[in-house]
């Protein structure tokens, strides 16, 4: 099966047992998880159970196991770019296993490493202006282009552009659902979902893969959107959007949590406006959320030349006004240089092209970063 090309060593039945567990009435990720702390899957009694202080009703579903009970999910499983995660798998993505009520179990489609990669949240209105589409797009583009997973909920609005504008701008993109893989949700996004995958990216849910989506389902699907992730961005929400459940689980998490401002007008800007109210890191551009990150552009490669401990005086390098404006820690435009130098753009640029052929700084998507030989 397609599981066992990840962890060779957990038979079909340990899997079965851990999906099991995930199916015990009134029993959830904070309960399961707390059994598995005294005993692993494959040594749960009756005895510990009880001590927990599970029902007989429990205790009893939980005895009458049966591996046959599964079959239908392992044979999903078996198909080509299926597998099932569970909390000890170590594919199973670090950040998200840090959090109370991590999932017990990960159902996903595509390439489970993705989920361990650098991630962003980015959820918003089903409903943007075109002020928020227009924000959606170019924070994403921007946050790509830094080596940032885009993270969403597959939803109409926001999330399906932020997914879109991803795959775009050739980056990866992870979309959480609130139902099993086996459907997609809303239906209009199954092509979507396919270009997801096409493009190197990953499905996710935590549900037995043939179940429907339901209301209560999303709430739970926002947390895993959150735990994925180094922060979450809100773009355009209402006070009471399904966006502000993600920022309350990024919160909860001790993820960063940062609010895209709009129109006192716009009622879907509302949401946002008291995030910022309660601490939520107001951004302008994508600057704001890199540097509470720590996030390196990704395809900025820097030179190692010299001892980490030497130090250059910038004033014996050739241009060093305009040098010292450029940052080694995020991405500097070249209007900023040209501003902060108060110099011509046309001179400037003449100038940043010899410091890049003395491989004193280099050029990436938005503008320039020093080289730490500078």
């Amino acid at each position: 099966m397609r599981w066992k090309i990840l962890n060779k060593s957990i038979s079909e039945k340990e899997l079965a047992l851990w999906l099991h567990l995930t199916n015990i009435p009134g029993i959830g990720p904070v309960k399961g998880a707390n059994i598995l702390q005294h005993a692993p899957v494959t040594q749960i009694s009756p005895q510990l159970l009880n001590d927990a202080g599970w029902s007989q009703h429990q205790i009893d579903c939980w005895s009458n196991f049966s591996s046959e009970q599964y079959q239908s999910v392992l044979k999903w499983a078996d198909s080509d770019n299926h597998h099932i995660l569970y909390l000890d798998h170590p594919a199973y993505p670090a950040l998200l296993r840090n959090t109370v009520g991590a999932p017990l179990i990960l159902f996903v489609i595509g390439d489970p490493e993705l989920l361990n990669h650098q991630q962003i949240a980015m959820v918003g209105s089903r409903h943007p202006s075109s002020d928020g589409r227009s924000a959606a797009k170019s924070f994403t583009r921007e946050l790509v282009q830094h080596g940032l997973v885009i993270t969403s909920g597959l939803a109409s609005g926001i999330d399906a552009i932020c997914h879109q504008e991803a795959l775009s701008a050739g980056g990866k993109t992870i979309a959480v659902q609130g139902c099993g893989l086996a459907h997609i949700y809303p239906a209009k996004h199954k092509l979507l979902a396919a270009q997801i995958l096409e493009q190197g990216g990953a499905l996710v849910s935590e549900f037995l893969p043939q179940t429907l989506p339901r209301a209560e389902h999303f709430p739970r699907r926002n947390r895993i959107i959150s735990g994925l992730s180094l922060g979450a961005l809100i773009i355009e929400a209402a006070e009471k959007s399904g966006s502000l459940i993600t920022a309350r689980y990024a919160l909860e998490q001790n993820r960063e949590v940062f609010a895209v401002p709009g129109s006192i007008n716009n009622i879907n800007a509302r949401g946002c406006h008291r995030l910022i109210q309660q601490g939520a890191k107001l951004v302008c551009d994508v600057a704001d959320i890199i540097e509470e990150l720590g996030v390196r552009p990704q395809n900025v490669v820097y030179h190692e030349e010299m001892s980490p401990d030497a130090k250059i005086d910038s004033s014996d390098l050739p241009f060093s006004r305009l040098l010292d404006n450029v940052r080694s820690d995020e991405v500097t435009t070249i209007d900023v240089i040209a501003a902060t130098c108060g110099l011509p753009v046309q001179e400037v640029m003449t100038e940043l092209i010899m410091l890049e052929l003395n491989g004193l700084i280099l050029s990436v998507p938005g503008g320039y970063v020093r080289t730490r030989s500078a």
